[in-house]
């Protein structure tokens, strides 16, 4: 059954909001949201029609239109964590909206939006350690300040000066520590984004390749059909040829044979 106007304008605008999607936008963009709710709209409209298509693709445009939506909504969260749990959530759709796809471009879209919130981590996470060693690095430096102020304080007995000089010592050893345990736990936070960071590049080539792949096997398959066809086709011209032929030859001997009466 051919595609209703109201159909070929839904596949437009949704092939639109999935370019839009795929871009980098700016935190006051607004088009793709109104897009998205004029969606709904189209959708909900192709449903009430009679003429409306099957099933499958009903649900696929609405798997469409829940991923669209629900990646708006990850998007006004606060904090990276929170994008990239709801990220995972979410379901792309099955198949490409525009012949020119090789695959769907929704798929395409979750995985480089998963990718942008595990960088946002990393560099949250690397930011955080990054202001702890600082700050302890200025606690050292007002301990040490205030250890000159002390020694150069002429009044200060002997014994006060020796447990402030302990006292120090102790803070000095411990903010070490406390470096010491941050510059491991960066590292190990490194390796540890780095990880996933690989993990989410080879599910992205493994997908591409495997698209590549059925799309090669559609092809041939296409192929295959459309020689399948000439074929038969072929056939039936010369089956159809025989009978005209067999049915004049039998009129003219049925003619020789009863002749006209007068």
């Amino acid at each position: 059954m051919a595609a209703t106007r109201l159909e070929l304008n839904l596949m437009r605008l949704l092939s639109r909001c999935e370019a839009l999607a795929a871009e980098r936008r700016d935190p006051e963009e607004w088009r793709l949201e109104k897009y998205v709710s004029a969606l709904e709209d189209m959708l909900r409209e192709l449903k009430k029609q009679s003429s409306k298509p099957a099933p499958e693709l009903l649900n696929e445009y609405s798997r469409k239109v829940d991923f669209l939506k629900g990646l708006l909504e990850a998007e006004k969260l606060c904090s990276s964590t929170e994008k990239a749990l709801a990220n995972q959530f979410l379901a792309p759709g099955r198949t490409p909206t525009t012949i020119k796809e090789r695959t769907p471009a929704t798929k395409t879209v979750h995985l480089q939006t998963k990718a942008r919130c595990t960088g946002k981590m990393r560099s949250e996470l690397l930011g955080t350690v990054c202001f702890g060693v600082a700050a302890s690095l200025l606690l050292v430096y007002r301990f040490v300040s205030c250890y000159i102020c002390l020694a150069s304080d002429e009044k200060q007995s002997a014994v006060e000066l020796d447990a402030v000089l302990q006292h120090h010592q102790d803070m000095q050893e411990k903010l070490a520590e406390e470096m010491l345990s941050l510059a491991r736990s960066l590292k190990n936070n490194t390796l540890a984004a780095q990880n996933v960071i690989k993990q989410d590049n080879q599910t992205l080539s493994h997908s591409l390749r495997m698209a590549d792949q059925n799309f090669e096997k559609l092809k041939d398959e296409s192929d295959r059909l459309e020689q399948h066809a000439k074929k038969s086709v072929n056939w039936l011209l010369w089956i159809m040829l025989i009978v005209v032929c067999f049915i004049f030859i039998s009129m003219i001997l049925f003619i020789r044979i009863f002749p006209k009466l007068k």
